[in-house]
């Protein structure tokens, strides 16, 4: 009978003993999953965060920063012993011993907040507020206190004790969206931390435990009375003697806080659009986007190109740039005097000729950082302004032919296109000399029949007008009549190309580093010769007479050369000059942005004297 009995309890125990076994195997695969989880989620890549652009002119000082959050990350052998123990012995004095959490603190915690029936009593290592800082919120909860636990333990598997506090000096919250200690040094004392005292980094150590009640800039008395506190903390650990605490406590602490530098916004928007192409240039991207045979392919390019150049930038950047701040500033000035205030706007770009470099670009009137930048996105058609680039040095590249050759520059008619003179007025047989500085159409249409207009149109293949298509190749291209246009940017950049021949895109960027000095990015470009030595002097001498005797009659002549090609649009919507001197080569356009004739601004020369201004230093 007890065997009998035996037996039936042990067989009435199978289904419970199976019951807990499932169970048991179940907290084991639970348990894993967490673990599993847990690492994933510390394996993530770092926080995306944005280090600052910084933009410095041709003489080396800077005139432009972009950023939301101000950081200077800085490795940890790069700070002092002072520096790291004032953290340490303040926030964590356990940091190299501890495994990311410490128990003791945590059960003194939990007992404190129990007894008071709240969440307020803290016990976060460096470790955990790391953790914290990277993948979990601020809220007070123990669910997600257990949660920081387990992923403290992982990041300290993954992680050496020194990157821990690297990352954590890094970033910590220092207020006023600055992070880091080697942000908040140069924030608050515009001067990088190896160049502050003791004094000052233990002032700097007292923002973070409560920024907004330790806000410098609001309540430095109580940021002082910190800073004494956590210099005494040092006394008390013999990490400084009494004498030194003193020393420090005394130390007067006078405030600089940086100036955020946005200087010349119409030459740095530029900028970061050249950084884009310049990024795309360097890794090949361009050569894709170009390949590209739809809209919706060249789109999926250009927004790959786009995020590239974000994760770029988001590193951290310095940019070297040929920016002439006096230029730019004489440019600004003038023009926008010029133009007024009655809406009719301007665009310009000016380079420097013995480096082929952007020293100066006006985005016009009013200007803000982000808005419609006239001299690199307004795609206008250019009027007579093309004819030197698409016939007249095509032209001479075409036979043995110079500025005095006869041409005829009677009435034409080809497939029912008949261009007329200004004024109606009807010639003969000219000099090219006359026909270009009198801006003759009829003999510009003449001239390009001769030439081929394919022919023609390769000659401009070197510039990369980026809106110039096939759709263009016709002969009212002749007069500037084109189906979208070009910029004062690109013309100018072409323009360049009379100086001597050759012809390398004019660049704004110099150099692209990261924070430590390290070249990242820079233009490679090789000149390229476009035209022959005897078509640039003609073409040189063509563009003189039009500021001698022609068209441009009223420019100024500010050095030895000066020479120039003005160019007008149906009714006198667009009003275009390009040209150059000794110094510089540039191209202004005047209109308005919505295309309106403005004959009465034509009869005023305004074009000539706002180009006369960018000709000038």
């Amino acid at each position: 009978m007890r065997q009998l009995f035996g037996l039936v309890i042990t067989l009435g125990c199978i289904p419970l003993l199976l019951f807990i076994q499932n169970q048991i195997q179940a907290e084991t695969v639970q348990t894993e999953t967490l673990h599993e989880s847990i690492r994933d989620a510390v394996q993530l890549d770092a926080p995306v965060i944005k280090v600052p652009v910084q933009m410095k002119d041709r003489n080396g000082q800077m005139f432009a920063e972009e950023y939301v959050e101000w950081r200077r990350p800085i490795n940890l052998k790069d700070m002092t012993y002072f520096t790291r123990q004032i953290f340490l012995k303040s926030e964590d004095r356990t940091f190299y011993d501890h495994r990311g959490y410490d128990i003791a603190a945590i059960i003194r915690a939990f007992t404190i907040n129990t007894a008071t029936d709240d969440v307020r009593q803290g016990a976060s290592t460096i470790t955990q507020q790391v953790v914290r800082m990277r993948y979990l919120s601020t809220e007070k909860t123990y669910e997600r206190k257990f949660k920081e636990l387990f992923l403290a333990a992982e990041l300290e598997k993954q992680s050496t004790k020194d990157e821990i506090l690297e990352m954590y000096l890094n970033e910590m919250y220092f207020g006023n969206r600055v992070y880091g200690i080697g942000g908040a040094a140069t924030f608050y004392f515009s001067r990088p931390l190896d160049k502050l005292n003791e004094a000052e980094i233990a002032f700097l150590a007292a923002i973070p435990n409560n920024p907004s009640l330790y806000d410098p800039l609001r309540h430095f008395d109580r940021t002082k009375e910190r800073q004494e506190r956590l210099l005494n903390v040092l006394v008390k650990q013999q990490v400084i003697t009494p004498e030194q605490f003193e020393e420090y406590r005394q130390f007067p602490i006078q405030l600089h806080v940086k100036k955020k530098e946005q200087d010349f916004p119409m030459y740095s928007s530029y900028v970061l659009e050249e950084l884009k192409q310049l990024i795309a240039r360097s890794e090949g991207l361009d050569a894709s986007l170009l390949k590209a045979k739809t809209p919706e392919e060249r789109q999926r390019w250009q927004d790959a190109i786009n995020r590239r150049a974000s994760d770029v930038i988001r590193q951290g950047l310095v940019i070297e740039t040929a920016l002439d701040p006096v230029k730019q500033q004489h440019d600004e000035n003038r023009l926008t005097a010029l133009i007024g205030s009655g809406g009719v706007q301007a665009g310009s770009a000016v380079i420097d000729n013995p480096t082929r470099e952007i020293v100066s670009l006006y985005a016009g009137a009013g200007y803000r950082k982000t808005d419609f930048h006239r001299a690199f996105q307004a795609v206008r058609q250019p009027g007579s302004a093309i004819k030197p680039l698409l016939v007249y040095a095509p032209f001479f590249e075409s036979g043995p032919y110079h500025a005095d050759t006869p041409v005829n520059s009677a009435n034409i008619c080809i497939h029912g296109y008949c261009p007329r003179n200004f004024g109606g007025y009807q010639f003969g047989t000219t000099s090219v000399r006359d026909a270009f500085r009198n801006s003759y159409n009829t003999t510009a249409v003449r001239l390009l029949q001769r030439v081929g207009i394919d022919n023609a149109f390769k000659h401009l293949e070197p510039f990369q007008f980026q809106h110039v298509t096939e759709a263009d190749h016709s002969y009212t291209a002749a007069l500037g009549g084109f189906s979208k246009g070009v910029t004062p940017l690109e013309l100018a950049s072409a323009t360049t190309s009379f100086l001597d021949g050759t012809y390398e895109t004019p660049r704004a960027i110099r150099a692209v580093k990261d924070i430590q000095g390290n070249v990242l990015y820079h233009w490679k470009e090789t000149p390229k010769t476009v035209w022959s030595q005897s078509t640039v002097k003609s073409i040189r001498s063509l563009m003189q007479e039009v500021v001698l005797t022609g068209t441009g009659k009223g420019i100024s002549y500010t050095t030895g050369y000066t020479g120039a090609k003005t160019g007008t649009t149906d009714a006198f919507k667009d009003l275009w000059v390009i040209g150059m001197n000794d110094r510089y080569t540039s191209a202004v356009w005047i209109g308005y942005d919505k295309p309106t004739p403005i004959p009465h601004l034509r009869d005023q020369k305004l074009q000539l004297r706002a180009f006369s201004a960018t000709m000038q230093n």
